[in-house]
């Protein structure tokens, strides 16, 4: 339930000119935006215009987070809930809408790894949770926000996914289902919406320095571990070369937010995307129905 909410009060934020801030006016919910890159999308957004709705379960984290906003001249306002109780988040909504105005964009990026091992070692009740947590409080979130987004015609979705939902990731099969049913979700709720002016999306921000990849960095799981065989996998793709800098995913997810690349709704995206390459083969995408989770038989 919730425990408690803050805010910061606004002023305009001088390092960035009018042309600078492209979501001036408009109103953004993050999930999950006590920490890590739910934490950066919180000031980045503020810092292009928008005000910031900040919903996660750590009140200190959220006081924290709000009071960065706040120093960098943005508004914002946070509650502290736990998205999968119905009524909480139904709660947090409210508040934030009542402080802030009406959500123009949702970022759903609340999520959790689950549990770690071999399926027929996972107890079910942590399995479930993931499941709750990634793909049930994304939804709780979603429909809270689109009941507002359809009335008045306009709106944005960002769902936070992850290369596991499309490919598989062995001993986190929860994260791996949960996020495979984001990536359909953002596909059918694009559809269901596009007649009343909302665009969904689903972006994959890579192999990032925080959160499970954080975890990954400072584990020491020995590698004959199921944790171990998982983190020091990450460790090896970090080594390679293969992480991506936060602030990179940040900018493919601010850009959506903008509006610029609403063609592209229901489509998911990866941080290594150039959107105006993808925009250019727009009709391309359309007609063969590309970036979406499909299957491809060869023939």
């Amino acid at each position: 339930m919730k425990a408690e909410s803050e805010t910061a009060t606004f002023a305009s934020a001088p390092c960035e000119a009018a042309d600078q801030r492209p979501l001036d006016g408009m109103v953004a919910l993050v999930s999950g935006g006590s920490r890590g890159v739910g934490r950066l999308l919180g000031t980045r957004l503020a810092r292009v215009g928008a005000a910031v709705g900040l919903i996660a379960r750590s009140s200190t984290d959220l006081a924290a987070a709000v009071s960065e906003i706040s120093r960098a001249g943005g508004m914002a306002a946070a509650v502290c809930a736990d998205i999968t109780d119905e009524q909480a988040a139904a709660a947090a909504v409210s508040e934030l809408r009542d402080r802030l105005g009406t959500a123009d964009i949702l970022i759903n990026n609340a999520g959790i790894s689950g549990p770690i091992g071999p399926a027929w070692e996972t107890p079910p009740a942590e399995w479930w949770r993931a499941i709750e947590v990634n793909l049930g409080g994304a939804f709780v979130l979603t429909q809270l926000a689109l009941r507002h987004m359809v009335a008045e015609g306009r709106g944005r979705i960002i769902n936070i996914t992850s290369y596991a939902g499309i490919y598989r990731w062995p001993l986190l099969s929860a994260y791996a289902a949960s996020k495979a049913a984001l990536v359909k979700l953002t596909e059918t709720l694009a559809e269901e919406t596009r007649p009343h002016g909302v665009s969904v999306f689903s972006v994959d921000p890579g192999l990032l320095p925080i959160g499970l990849g954080g975890a990954a960095l400072s584990s020491t799981a020995h590698r004959q571990t199921p944790a171990g065989r998982v983190y020091g996998w990450i460790r090896d793709q970090f080594d390679a070369g293969h992480g991506v800098d936060p602030e990179q995913a940040v900018r493919l997810i601010l850009a959506l937010a903008s509006g610029k690349a609403d063609r592209l709704s229901g489509r998911h995206l990866c941080v290594s995307e150039n959107l105006e390459a993808l925009l250019a083969r727009i009709d391309e995408i359309e007609r063969d129905d590309l970036h979406t989770l499909r299957l491809r038989t060869g023939m």
